[in-house]
């Protein structure tokens, strides 16, 4: 069992902290209001600002909410495996990333917390097909980049414990290509050519 800290109860926190769930590891749950954290009976509830109990840290925040929250946890965080699920898109025009071509939002995270396990993950799904494990007849497959061989294996056993795919993307490099198609994947659904319960499967 792994101890599972997920930063943000909206549907993407939700819908992790499912996952984790159902592959028997505890889970906290933290949210900028104690009453939105409190999203199953069976999450560790509480507020931004309380001490994280998790190995594993998922952000299931905007881009622009993360390195805030960072700072908030400074020093706190040095061993720790953070998934960074984050698209880094302009919502003002829905039509580029705000990071760098040769960087991701992933890579600015782990350079804020150079002792942590940095991963960029679940930026490529849809809360509702993490939810429902599915895209259409394929099951749910979760892609993974990071630098840390360990940590991404720990990562890939919390997704298949809950029921879905896990593939290792490989290093942090692999953000930028990752945000790319989970920015492809917004555009789609947003101009309404896929619906927020589709996505992109991988068949192996």
């Amino acid at each position: 069992m792994t101890n599972v800290t997920i930063i943000g109860a909206g549907n993407m926190g939700s819908a992790v902290a499912g996952i984790a769930l159902a592959g028997g590891n505890g889970v906290q749950v933290l949210a900028r209001e104690a009453d939105k954290a409190e999203v199953n009976p069976q999450v560790t509830a509480g507020v931004v600002g309380d001490t994280i109990t998790g190995d594993v840290v998922v952000f299931a925040l905007p881009y622009p909410a993360v390195s805030e929250v960072l700072d908030t946890y400074a020093g706190q965080l040095d061993g720790k495996i953070l998934v960074d699920l984050t698209n880094p898109l302009d919502f003002s025009t829905f039509d580029d990333l705000v990071v760098p071509a040769d960087s991701s939002a992933a890579a600015q995270f782990a350079a804020q917390v150079p002792g942590a396990h940095v991963l960029k993950a679940l930026n490529t799904n849809f809360a509702a097909t993490l939810t429902t494990g599915s895209v259409g007849d394929a099951t749910t497959t979760v892609l993974i980049a990071g630098d840390d061989a360990d940590a991404k294996a720990t990562f890939a056993a919390i997704i298949e414990g809950g029921g879905l795919n896990a593939v290792d993307a490989g290093s942090l490099k692999r953000a930028r290509e990752l945000e790319a198609l989970g920015f492809l994947q917004l555009t789609l659904a947003a101009g309404e050519k896929i619906s927020w319960a589709a996505g992109f499967a991988l068949i192996k």
